[in-house]
């Protein structure tokens, strides 16, 4: 499916240079921001306390939310807990304050403002729990890439696979950085966001390396040189990236508008991935893996010098 057809190619590639220039500075502005401010880490990586209350009728989220920050709690999660009457609220430590008073406090302000709450349970998560699960979480991305590194190899070439590998640990380093230098709090759903970015660049990237491939070896471009081959590929799947893409985007700006302080950043960690997804594919994954030398021999294998014996009479 195809909303439309360029005829001529576009040449990416005699910009890629002045792009990936760019590329680089905005990668070493994120990890600057991010070694210098750091990410603003929610409570479940630096540890808090836990509550969930219940209603008789569906939660009135934002009105807690109000309810609870009025009360004077910087930094509350609030949201919805299996049904629409139960919800988790998840407060910051306090120094010198107990999980108890923290509890009480809380309570204490949500009953003033409607009497028919319930108090379910009360936990304290410590910060032991949120390092594990920042382990967690950086294994759990460090298996990503390897993952992606070693499917790539096999399915294209080694080239395509270090092509990748840097382009998607660009987007990721660079939404991160936006986390760094706007002090977003950064929990598991952004995480979570995070990997599924990983998942979604590299599927760009395999379908421009793909027509990469085609194009190879496709009898009638066997003149173009590397970097035009790299021009048609990317020309040739504008079309289907202007289709995946803007589907993608309308969903999660959807999520961005109306789906509440809950899903907020995680919208937003998607957004930034995917429009940096893009460009990454078009001028850091191809442009890299056409600095490394890819080249028509690397994915047509050599016909077999036919046996000068055979169909000879024995």
């Amino acid at each position: 499916m195809e909303f439309f057809r360029i005829r001529k190619d576009i040449p990416f590639m005699r910009h890629a240079l002045i792009f990936n220039v760019i590329s680089a500075l905005t990668f070493v502005a994120a990890v600057f921001f991010l070694f210098h401010k750091g990410l603003h880490l929610s409570i479940e990586f630096t540890g808090g306390t836990v509550m969930e209350v219940t209603y008789p009728k569906p939660a009135d989220l934002e009105g807690i939310r109000k309810t609870i920050e009025g009360a004077g709690f910087a930094d509350t999660q609030v949201q919805s807990f299996g049904t629409a009457q139960d919800v988790i609220v998840r407060l910051p430590t306090q120094k010198g304050v107990t999980s108890a008073q923290l509890s009480e406090k809380v309570m204490a302000a949500l009953t003033a403002h409607d009497n028919t709450v319930k108090l379910q349970r009360v936990e304290f998560v410590g910060p032991q729990v949120g390092e594990e699960l920042a382990h967690d979480g950086l294994m759990a991305l460090g298996m990503v890439v390897i993952g992606i590194m070693i499917y790539l190899a096999f399915r294209f070439e080694w080239k395509f696979a270090v092509a990748a590998i840097i382009a998607n640990l660009h987007d990721v380093v660079i939404i991160l950085g936006f986390f760094a230098f706007f002090q977003w709090e950064f929990s598991l759903t952004v995480l979570a966001a995070v990997l599924a970015v990983l998942g979604y660049s590299v599927n760009e990237s395999v379908v421009v390396f793909d027509r990469v491939r085609e194009t190879f070896r496709d009898r009638r471009y066997g003149k173009l040189s590397t970097p035009d081959v790299m021009n048609h590929a990317i020309t040739s799947t504008i079309s289907r990236t202007i289709i995946t893409h803007g589907s993608t985007q309308m969903m999660v700006l959807s999520m961005l508008l109306f789906g509440g302080p809950t899903l907020h950043y995680f919208a937003i960690a998607l957004t930034i991935g995917i429009l940096f997804g893009i460009y990454s594919s078009v001028f850091v994954a191809a442009a890299v893996a056409m600095w490394l030398g890819v080249k028509r021999e690397d994915l047509i294998k050599p016909a077999k010098a036919k046996d000068e014996t055979d169909g000879a009479v024995v």
